[in-house]
């Protein structure tokens, strides 16, 4: 089979990364003929991550990149998204008009053109006109099936075997969050939960981004940050104690799709989250971790982890058991299947 990619970011981007790249790899290894074409370089990342700008003239570097990569692509194309950020439809049409195309959706990024009249229906009309979609969560199905009945849905998947070894646990009783600096606001956000958990009880929080997130540090907990690098985020995560991954109640995060909730499961992590959109169905809540969904909850949760030692080593069992679920041995076949 002969597939082109066309992913938004390079191989930094978690997104790309897990839903292309890590496909991608075992495609050619069973004899398929696999291109990428990402969209945004390593340094766009970079500057995201760094709140840095990233100037025009490397802007116009990327759309004609995709440009001269559309007009030299063949076999079936497998999508991100889109093809051109922030250009309208039609544009995209033409360069689609006669190719057989598959999105791939993880989040609700809808979200980010309401309100702007040219691009407001551009996701819609790509999702009517593509051969297959494949979504990454329920509210994602949900949106996507009445434009297209062709839709499958694929979590964003693991390796679990990268995420299992570890020296040992961490000396002190260690939570853990994993995203980027963009998604660190969540936590920000829980933040006088988190200062209430913290006079309850003694642990540290680890945060797996950006080290320079320490200049916004939530005063009142102790914490610790570390530099996000692909070799070590299974170690840093499998020597943590608890996986957390807290949200708020609105659309975006209604289509987010509980990806650190998969990584924590890996690494055997029991976990404490908000019941909100994906998040419930990835938790079995008193299985493998708890939703939690006030102040109270949260620090309940962290207390019942921290003080009972049974009901802690049944819930990580439970939890590298359930993670077979969410693997990428479990998925490649049905992926391969849906693309073909």
């Amino acid at each position: 089979m002969k597939l082109t990619m066309f992913t938004r970011y390079g191989s930094l981007g978690a997104s790309s990364r897990y839903r292309y790249y890590m496909y991608a790899e075992r495609m050619r290894d069973g004899g398929d003929e696999v291109d990428i074409f990402n969209f945004f370089d390593q340094y766009y990342l970079r500057c995201l991550y760094r709140g840095g700008k990233v100037g025009f003239s490397n802007i116009l570097k990327y759309y004609g990149r995709r440009f001269r990569n559309l007009c030299r692509a063949e076999g079936k194309f497998l999508i991100e998204y889109e093809l051109f950020p922030y250009l309208p439809y039609w544009l995209e049409h033409f360069f689609l008009r006669k190719h057989e195309y598959i999105l791939n959706f993880d989040d609700n990024v809808w979200e980010k053109y309401k309100g702007k009249s040219l691009l407001a229906g551009k996701y819609d009309a790509l999702v009517r006109n593509a051969s297959g979609v494949i979504v990454a969560n329920d509210f994602l199905y949900g949106k996507v099936r009445p434009l297209n009945d062709n839709v499958i849905k694929i979590p964003t998947v693991v390796d679990p075997e990268l995420y299992r070894r570890s020296k040992g646990k961490f000396d002190k009783f260690t939570l853990v969050w994993i995203g980027t600096p963009v998604t660190y606001i969540y936590l920000e956000k829980h933040a006088g939960i988190l200062r209430r958990m913290a006079e309850k009880y003694d642990f540290e929080l680890l945060v797996v981004a950006r080290k320079a997130l320490e200049d916004r540090h939530i005063e009142g907990v102790e914490m610790r940050f570390e530099n996000w690098s692909q070799e070590r985020e299974g170690e840093l995560l499998a020597r943590s104690h608890v996986g957390v991954m807290p949200l708020t109640e609105d659309e975006f995060s209604q289509g987010k799709s509980a990806f650190k909730l998969i990584q924590y499961a890996a690494a055997g992590l029991p976990v404490i989250a908000s019941p909100v959109g994906e998040n419930r169905n990835v938790v079995e809540d008193g299985k493998t971790g708890f939703l939690a969904d006030s102040p109270e909850a949260w620090t309940a949760a962290l207390g019942r982890l921290i003080s009972d030692a049974g009901l802690y080593s049944v819930m990580a069992e439970n939890a590298c058991a359930a993670s077979r679920n969410y693997s990428i041995q479990k998925y490649y076949p049905v992926f391969r299947d849906f693309i073909e």
